[in-house]
């Protein structure tokens, strides 16, 4: 006789489960739209070849090309099928898939990306910072490495990224930026969409924020952690920005300002005074924080 649960107790079990491993992580990540993980988000195109196709808060990001898709982001393992659906309803087909990219090597970005090679056949670049960690499903993270709760699916990866490392693909190029620090290999990515016949700078924003927890001083896990921050924020304050997106909408509002694009400002996501005030504002929070611990 099996000793399985009943299907009803298996959901529940399940649903159990997904809480357990969602609610300490938005605890050790200090993140505010953890309510939104998960709920689908209407997936639409922010200017030329690029749409969003992330969730209300974890941001994804679909570049299309002659040659094929190129997906930055793979989010939490619930995410897929939304991404998946996302990416159908704007007319494209998710094995089209060639290239999958992410921001950088926590789970709420990358727990996905099994699941999404899997189906698609795709190509995983990561930088190379975080590489051991995606590859070790988190087992390797200078944080969060010995808390299961923050362990994902493991994922190899096909090509090491360094910094300032194009990645092309269909006359499309996408440039990694290492802004270390969040985590080892944090990348935030540029690139150059032409919209209304105007070329716009696009910058995708990592994360530049300094975790709950995060040992900036005399870190023996990772030494360097606040000198890569520091090469991080001087990397983000000298890029180009017209465009300004990230890998939480919560970094550019991306409730707001989808409400002004749905009224029928296409532009509202050319934000270049918002990309400012958000890295100035996460310096200071990131120099607060170093200060504090430097005086202890």
């Amino acid at each position: 006789m099996s000793n399985c649960p009943e299907p009803s107790h298996r959901r529940w079990l399940l649903a159990a489960t997904f809480l357990l491993l969602i609610t300490p992580a938005v605890d050790a990540f200090g993140q505010r739209g953890h309510s939104e993980w998960g709920v689908a988000f209407p997936p639409f195109r922010i200017a030329g070849n690029l749409y969003y196709v992330g969730d209300q808060d974890l941001a994804a990001y679909l570049i299309a090309t002659p040659k094929g898709l190129i997906l930055i982001n793979s989010n939490i393992v619930q995410d897929v099928p939304l991404i998946k659906s996302s990416i159908e309803k704007l007319g494209f087909h998710f094995s089209d898939i060639r290239i999958l990219l992410i921001s950088h090597a926590h789970f709420d970005h990358c727990a996905g990306s099994a699941a999404i090679l899997r189906q698609t056949g795709a190509k995983y670049f990561v930088m190379d910072g975080d590489v051991d960690v995606v590859e070790s499903g988190g087992r390797t993270d200078f944080q969060y490495g010995h808390d299961p709760r923050m362990y994902f699916p493991r994922a190899k990866v096909d090509r090491v990224l360094h910094d300032g490392d194009p990645v092309e693909l269909g006359g499309v190029t996408l440039v990694a930026h290492q802004t270390a620090g969040h985590t080892k290999g944090t990348t935030t990515w540029t690139l150059e969409e032409s919209e209304n016949g105007e070329t716009l700078h696009v910058v995708i924003v990592g994360s530049p924020n300094v975790n709950p927890g995060y040992k900036l001083v005399n870190n023996p896990v990772y030494p360097e952690i606040a000198k890569d921050y520091e090469h991080g924020f001087a990397v983000l304050k000298t890029l180009p920005c017209d465009m300004f997106l990230g890998a939480h909408g919560g970094y550019f509002d991306l409730q707001e300002k989808f409400t002004r694009w749905k009224r029928g400002g296409h532009d509202a996501f050319v934000d270049p005074q918002g990309y400012e005030t958000y890295i100035e504002e996460r310096y200071k929070a990131f120099e607060s924080a170093l200060s504090q611990q430097e005086k202890r």
